[in-house]
C-alpha cells in the first residue's frame, strides 16, 4: 500500500521547479520505479511532482547540427520505434527494444530509465543497508549472484538501465535544469561510484530536472550495438551486458567506446576493449584479446564468478558481429 503523500501535476517546468524546491519532494516521470519505491518503504515523499503535463519534455527530433534530442519524458517505446533512431543510433535501438518488459516500455520514460533507482534486493527489501543510510553492504558477504565484478568499493549494485550505457557509449549529453541555471552532463558522467558517495545514484541535485538527451551527429563509419545476457528472455536485467560504437575507417577501428551493464554500480567504461581494438582490424586474435581485457581488473564475488567469463564470450561474440557488417 502506498504512503500518503501530495501529489501535483504542474504544466510548466518552472513551476514544477519550484515544487520540487520544497521539502521531500520527488519527481514523478513515467512512475516505473518510483511508485514501486515508495509502495515498498525503499524511501519516502512528501510530495510527488508529476512532469507528465509538460508537453516540451516528450518527442524524438532531429537537431540542426545532424545530432538526434530526446525529449526527458519520452517513453522508451518512443524511441525503440523511431526510424531516425534506428537509422543512426543502433545501440540505443538496441537498448530501448529491450528494456523491461512491453507494458513498461509503454510507459517508462528515457530520464526515468537513467535515473532509476538500485534492483538489489537488500536494498528494496527490509535492510537498513548502506546506500539507505546503514553501516554496510549486505550483498557483500551475501546473496550477490547478480551483483557486480567492478567498482564496488563499499557498495555492490549494479546498475539496471540499458539506455544508459548505449547513450554514454554514443557520446550523449544531459541537459539538467535548476532553479537558476541550466547545465549539460554528458551520459558517462552523469552516474555517482560508491566511492564517491554510497547514497546517491546520479549528480543531480534534488531540484534538478532531466529536460533533454542531444546525441551528437554520427560519424562517418559509425558501427553501434547494444546487447545483454538476461536470465529470462522475455524480460529481465542484464547479467551482462555490452554497447559498443566503433568508427570504422574500411575495415580498420579508427575510435572505440565501450560501455558494460551488469558489470557495475555505474555504467563501466570497458577502456581495455577500447584500447585492444582501436587501430587494428576485429581478426580473431584482436578480438581475443579485447575480450580478455574486458573483465581486466574484475574483482567477482563469492556468487558471481560466472560473470567472467560471460563478459569475455558476450564482447567476442559482438565484435565478431560487428566485423562482419
Amino acid at each position: 500500500m502506498l504512503p500518503k503523500f501530495s501529489y501535483a501535476r504542474p504544466d510548466t517546468l518552472r513551476a514544477a521547479l519550484a515544487l520540487l524546491d520544497e521539502r521531500n519532494a520527488r519527481i514523478h516521470g513515467g512512475g516505473t520505479d518510483l511508485l514501486g519505491c515508495l509502495r515498498d518503504r525503499v524511501f519516502a515523499a512528501d510530495t510527488v511532482v508529476s512532469l507528465g503535463a509538460i508537453a516540451e519534455l516528450r518527442g524524438v527530433a532531429a537537431t540542426a547540427d545532424g545530432g538526434l534530442r530526446l525529449g526527458a519524458m519520452t517513453p522508451i517505446v518512443e524511441i525503440a520505434d523511431s526510424g531516425l533512431v534506428a537509422e543512426r543510433y543502433g545501440a540505443l535501438a538496441d537498448a530501448a527494444r529491450v528494456v523491461a518488459s512491453p507494458q513498461l516500455r509503454n510507459q517508462g520514460t528515457i530520464a526515468g530509465n537513467l535515473c532509476q533507482k538500485p534492483r538489489c534486493w537488500y536494498y528494496r527489501g527490509d535492510f537498513h543497508c548502506l546506500r539507505k543510510g546503514g553501516e554496510l553492504c549486505y550483498a557483500y558477504d551475501g546473496e550477490n549472484r547478480f551483483h557486480c565484478i567492478f567498482g564496488g568499493d563499499m557498495c555492490y549494485i549494479v546498475h539496471p538501465s540499458d539506455t544508459a550505457p548505449a547513450l554514454a557509449a554514443l557520446g550523449a549529453v544531459c541537459r539538467v535544469t535548476g532553479p537558476s541555471a541550466t547545465r549539460s552532463v554528458p551520459v558517462a558522467a552523469l552516474h555517482v561510484p560508491p566511492s564517491v558517495d554510497p547514497h546517491r545514484e546520479t549528480v543531480l541535485e534534488t531540484d534538478e530536472v532531466i529536460t533533454d538527451i542531444i546525441l551528437p551527429a554520427p560519424p562517418a563509419g559509425l558501427r553501434s550495438s547494444y546487447r545483454k545476457v538476461r536470465a529470462r528472455a522475455s524480460w529481465d536485467f542484464a547479467l551482462a551486458g555490452v554497447a559498443l560504437a566503433l568508427v570504422f575507417d574500411g575495415d580498420v577501428v579508427t575510435s572505440a567506446r565501450v560501455f558494460l551493464s551488469g558489470a557495475a554500480p555505474i555504467p563501466w567504461r570497458a577502456a581495455g576493449v577500447e584500447a585492444a581494438v582501436t587501430g587494428r582490424k576485429l581478426d580473431p586474435e584482436i578480438i581475443a584479446a579485447a575480450a580478455g581485457a574486458s573483465v581486466a581488473g574484475a574483482e567477482p564475488l563469492a556468487g558471481n564468478n560466472y560473470k567472467i567469463e560471460l563478459f569475455k564470450g558476450l564482447v567476442a561474440e559482438q565484435l565478431e558481429a560487428m566485423a562482419q557488417s
